[in-house]
């Protein structure tokens, strides 16, 4: 077991290297002159050529990219070129709202999609499993900024039953930082639910036909003992992983849900330095989110040993 988890993580590295060299290569492959696009059209070219030199983009390119991982081990992720502030703080002031909408979404979707797919596999063809099944349609179906903009209007604007936008940190009190993520939450994990239930479903059917559910239903096991203690801990390792794989999504979706209910966090940082070109900040940005994406999967890859020993060999 200790030689997979090792194995495991140095995996991770060359994927970590690649992930760096193509953030780093964004201020190359960028369309156009990116000190040009950043300095405006009404930049001298004395304005441009500080920024270039700024950017280290009249340096060779592996030069500069050996100095920005150098940084980056050391915690360096560079300053924004608009701020002038270090990116590091910048996103550490922007990663509590982003990290709590995340976080609630992953619960929420979680809690509520793998019950759905077991009970949809349980009651296959009946009307339950339709309405499952519709549902999962419909969460794939509607984007994001739809489902955000409906929820908004309907709970926010016309019952008052929620706040419309904003972000209340979990330092001023759990009911008020947990009532501003409950819309935001919900938007997002539509189409994570609907992910997860069909995933559920499918190989809770597979595994609902195996021998030892036979065996068991034939030794009077109980319908719940049978769902949730044989058939469910077999069908984890697909469920686990369709739950990483799906985490990419909840990073993307985070930016349009953050835009959409004013959420100051990382989603709309991301937004803002697009805009401003602040190559620095984006860069920074989609570093961490790549991170957080490894990371979980590693996580996910490692928790297999768990739900299936043989793994481990």
């Amino acid at each position: 077991m200790f030689a997979y988890i090792v194995r495991r993580i140095l995996a991770t590295i060359p994927v970590m290297a690649i992930v760096a060299l193509f953030v780093f290569s964004l201020l190359y492959i960028a369309p156009g002159d990116p000190a040009a696009v950043i300095a405006g059209d009404q930049a001298t070219p004395a304005d441009v050529e500080r920024i270039r030199a700024s950017l280290g983009l009249d340096r060779p390119f592996v030069v500069r990219f050996g100095e920005w991982v150098f940084r980056i081990i050391q915690g360096d992720l560079g300053l924004s070129i608009f701020t002038n502030l270090p990116v590091t703080r910048m996103i550490a002031q922007r990663i509590e709202p982003t990290l709590s909408l995340m976080v609630v979404t992953l619960v929420l979707a979680i809690t509520i999609a793998v019950p759905m797919g077991v009970v949809a596999a349980w009651k296959s063809g009946s009307l339950i499993d339709r309405m499952v099944m519709g549902f999962a349609v419909l969460g794939f179906s509607v984007p994001v900024f739809v489902v955000g903009y409906l929820l908004a209007y309907v709970f926010a604007l016309e019952l008052d039953w929620l706040p419309v936008q904003g972000y209340t940190p979990i330092s001023n009190g759990l009911w008020p930082w947990f009532q501003n993520l409950i819309l935001p939450a919900v938007a997002l994990g539509g189409v994570y639910i609907a992910l997860i239930a069909r995933i559920t479903r499918a190989t809770m059917m597979e595994i609902l036909q195996q021998d030892y559910i036979r065996t068991a239903r034939a030794k009077g096991a109980g319908q719940t003992t049978i769902l949730f203690l044989h058939a469910l801990k077999n069908a984890a390792v697909p469920i686990v992983t369709i739950i990483g794989i799906g985490l990419a999504g909840l990073i993307g979706g985070a930016v349009v849900t953050e835009s959409v209910f004013a959420i100051p966090g990382l989603g709309r940082l991301t937004v803002d330095a697009i805009l401003r070109r602040d190559y620095p900040v984006i860069q920074g940005v989609i570093l961490l989110f790549s991170f957080v994406y490894v990371l979980v999967n590693l996580l996910i890859d490692l928790s297999y040993t768990l739900f299936d020993p043989r793994i481990r060999y």
